[in-house]
């Protein structure tokens, strides 16, 4: 088989990452990780995100069936693998870099019923496609990008994708020279059979070939390496030269995956492909050496994750706190210790299930963000036994609600208080809904409507989270619709507690509570999510805070 052209040099690049023979094999990594590399060579890429789903944005979904929502500065809601682009990339997303099936119909729909299509007749082919192909040109155009490597959500075959991988057709088809498939499949290693089984994969191909669609790269995920044979035998079923099948191995930690596709050349390969010429030697030291701290660590620290979006049938689903998850693991690299994290279900707290007490073998406990009135009290009651037990304690979102009730109720002589999202009868609604929120739910406005992406917050003087910034004004996202109520604030004040972190245009806005260090080694409770902003090179400083007392706690 000759070896594969070069193409031209001319015009903005698309990489399109497809899945084949099965869902959750690594695409979103593979594609972060792409960015990575080719970002190391020099070039300016922009990361999207297609998802197939009829939601206009990520919001509504399910947070154990589709994993946590993550949100960008803009305020949308997308998908978790948001993250892990912004992480990999090291750099904020713009709307642009999302797109749902429902966003590009209400679109269309919207146009449609404005007359934007003179008249004509509406259909999937060409308007919804081409809605599409729209998007992803002005996404490019807005990132002012070289190249960008954009993921189509699920597998080549699900009948959703299919004006997805039409539009990434036709793309080609009009610039074939700027447009590049990649196929990410997997390779399994039956254990009766004992050998790794390539039909799957060529079958994935034959599939996406019945699309128009021949991949020019694929990567063969499996639980090991691939061999020689098999990417032999891939080459010629698949139609794919050799050197273009990229191995990629099962690994310890994601973080080594972009080290693992340059051991293959991957970058070569693409900017061979793609025409582009590489600005300089591939530069991931500092890459590097972050991800060899995620095996190494002088000492362990234990941190219990007091959730309640775990259950998936028999199965612990950790995918809906995975920007927290991510967060304690960044800064703990840092301050050289390795996280070992527990799931501690706030029902089985609640329930009798488990003692409270049982807290005590953690060295930090955190209280994620959430909704609804499942496993509250078994969240109040861990958040009374960290407090009690000078055990580090981070309450993000929901977590800070907890804070203060459990405050409220037990040490400012407020029996009963809780939040009107839980009891709207409560004799003290110490959290309660924001004022404009009320119209929205009256009106039943869900969807995109809460207080969503980044706004400033001005940090106390003397107080915690001033130290661990070092800053006096910050600015963090946020996804709620409840507050601390303003009417409480002085009599939770004169009963300890520490508001350090308000909202500057709106000073009623309580963003941050803690209790001094003098009085506990680390009690803060975040209104908004600091997660979504911790990266693998510049962890968040709140998180690192947080591991440095919890580290000292287990000593």
């Amino acid at each position: 088989m000759p070896a594969p052209r070069a193409r031209k040099k001319d015009g903005h690049k698309y990489i399109f990452v497809i899945g084949g023979v099965m869902s959750a094999v690594g695409k979103g990594i593979a594609t972060a990780s792409i960015g990575k590399i080719l970002s190391a060579r020099g070039l300016l890429v922009n990361l999207v995100k297609i998802d197939p789903y009829l939601n206009v944005d990520a919001g509504t979904m399910n947070p154990i069936e589709h994993g946590e929502v993550f949100v960008l500065d803009s305020g949308l809601e997308t998908d978790q693998d948001m993250g892990n682009y912004e992480r990999f990339l090291d750099r904020d997303l713009g709307p642009e870099d999302y797109m749902t099936s429902g966003m590009v119909y209400k679109s269309v729909i919207e146009r449609e019923r404005n007359l934007g299509y003179d008249g004509k007749c509406v259909e999937a082919i060409p308007h919804v496609r081409d809605e599409i192909m729209d998007r992803l040109k002005r996404a490019a155009k807005l990132s002012k990008s070289d190249v960008s490597v954009i993921e189509i959500g699920g597998t080549v075959g699900d009948f959703q994708n299919a004006l997805f991988i039409d539009a990434a057709r036709v793309m080609h088809l009009e610039r074939p020279e700027n447009v590049l498939f990649v196929m990410v499949s997997y390779l399994p290693i039956p254990g009766t059979v004992g050998e790794m089984k390539t039909k799957p994969t060529q079958n994935a191909v034959r599939m996406l070939n019945s699309y128009g669609v021949q991949p020019d790269i694929i990567i063969a995920r499996s639980r090991m390496p691939l061999d020689h044979k098999r990417k032999e035998k891939l080459a010629i079923s698949c139609n794919v030269h050799a050197d273009n099948i990229i191995s990629a191995p099962d690994v310890d930690s994601i973080y080594d995956v972009p080290s693992n596709f340059e051991r293959d050349r991957l970058s070569d390969i693409l900017l061979k492909a793609l025409g582009k010429r590489a600005r300089g030697e591939s530069d991931l030291n500092e890459w590097k050496k972050f991800a060899e701290h995620a095996h190494n660590g002088r000492d362990v620290v234990n941190i219990g994750i007091v959730g309640k979006y775990f259950d998936t049938g028999d199965f612990v689903l950790s995918d809906a706190y995975l920007s927290v998850i991510e967060a304690i693991k960044f800064s703990s690299y840092e301050l050289g210790v390795k996280p070992k994290i527990a799931w501690i279900n706030a029902k089985d707290i609640q329930n009798g299930k488990m003692s409270v007490s049982e807290l005590s073998q953690y060295d930090g406990i955190i209280v994620p963000g959430g909704f609804g009135e499942t496993g509250i009290e078994g969240k109040i009651q861990a958040a009374k036994f960290a407090r009690e037990n000078n055990i580090p304690y981070f309450g993000l979102c929901y977590g800070l609600h907890m804070l203060v009730i459990e405050y409220a109720r037990h040490k400012a002589g407020m029996e009963n208080a809780n939040t009107t999202e839980i009891n709207p009868n409560t004799p003290y609604p110490v959290i309660d809904i924001l004022p404009e929120q009320k119209e929205k739910l009256a009106r039943s406005d869900y969807g995109g409507s809460m207080r969503l992406g980044a706004y400033p917050c001005l940090l106390k003087e003397g107080s915690v989270v001033r130290e661990a910034y070092g800053v006096k004004e910050v600015s963090e996202r946020h996804r709620h619709r409840y507050e601390i109520n303003p009417e409480y604030v002085e009599k939770l004040e004169k009963a300890g507690l520490v508001f350090s972190g308000v909202s500057p245009d709106r000073s009623y806005l309580m963003e941050i509570a803690e209790l001094p260090k003098n009085v506990h080694p680390f009690y803060v409770g975040t209104q908004y999510h600091p997660e979504l902003r911790a990266r693998p090179l510049t962890p968040h400083p709140l998180f690192t805070a947080f591991i440095k007392a919890a580290s000292k706690k287990g000593k």
